[in-house]
């Protein structure tokens, strides 16, 4: 072996050596190959003040995709100009099921417009029963699950993918039946894809990874976010690393992934540099 072959070799058994007592399997860790992505919801109140130039911050930031939590009133076409404008590419945007009902038409129209991929249901909230009021039990989750397909149909001829982003109230159980299984059971994949919001799945009591194990190909869009769990029993939202949530395991398990989008509800600093602080630490991860 000659000088600059061992030294080459050295180098890379002490780099393995290293990677090992981390507990790093260096063969075989890889880092999220989509660009970053944020969902706007995170910066809900810095747009309405500053539109173009939070746009301009995040971009400036390392986000290069974003998911719409609402337009503030901008025709498409603003909206789409002032995004194009920082370098920022609009994937998805959410809707509350009761928008979705009775508006899908404009809004499958403003989703054309900028060029969306996909269109979320942030928010189910509706009972099979008009007259109910409260939480939803099986029987409404399940007239969600047909509202779903219906919803999905149309949306798919439009040429989008429909899907459903959840909070922890799907993890709500009846008779044994976990609701989000329902929904999981009763919607067709080719018409509804899911969003897995990955911290309030946790937060809800249950493992990301045994839902992606299990159909990896119905998430392909991920909500990443990191809690704790304080003295009183109740989830916080934090930078991305400083909370509970291994995402590791959680990535490796994400074979359908195809757009991730941080979402940061709380702040306990600046905004935007905790922001920063949320892209360096996705781009510093290995899994």
């Amino acid at each position: 072996m000659n000088s600059c072959s061992r030294r080459s070799f050295l180098k890379k058994s002490t780099a393995l050596a290293a990677a090992s007592v981390l507990g790093i399997d260096a063969l075989s860790a890889a880092t999220l190959k989509q660009p970053i992505g944020l969902q706007l919801y995170s910066v809900r109140n810095l747009l309405p003040k500053n539109f173009q130039g939070t746009l301009d911050q995040l971009a400036a930031a390392g986000y290069k995709e974003v998911e719409a939590a609402g337009y503030l009133g901008k025709t498409a076409a603003d909206f789409g100009n002032a995004l194009q404008k920082a370098g920022l590419k609009c994937i998805s945007t959410h809707h509350a099921l009761t928008e979705l009902k009775s508006q899908l038409s404009q809004l499958i129209e403003y989703s054309q417009a900028l060029g969306l991929e996909y269109m979320i249901c942030s928010w189910a909230g509706v009972h099979r029963d008009p007259s109910r009021t409260g939480e939803l039990n099986l029987d409404d989750w399940r007239y969600v699950a047909d509202q779903f397909n219906a919803i999905g149909q149309k949306i798919k001829a439009a040429g989008m993918t429909f899907g459903y982003h959840n909070h922890t109230i799907e993890f709500g159980t009846e008779n044994g039946v976990v609701f989000f299984d329902e929904l999981l059971k009763r919607t067709d994949p080719k018409l509804v894809c899911f969003e897995m919001d990955c911290g309030w799945v946790v937060a809800g009591g249950h493992n990301p990874v045994e839902y992606l194990s299990k159909s990896p190909d119905r998430f392909p869009l991920f909500h990443i976010k990191d809690l704790v769990k304080g003295p009183d029993g109740k989830w916080r939202n934090v930078v991305m690393g400083k909370g509970s949530i291994d995402y590791k395991p959680i990535l490796r398990a994400a074979t359908g992934l195809k757009h991730y989008f941080i979402e940061q509800e709380e702040f306990q600093e600046d905004p935007m540099t905790e922001l920063r602080q949320d892209a360096d630490f996705i781009r510093s991860l290995n899994f």
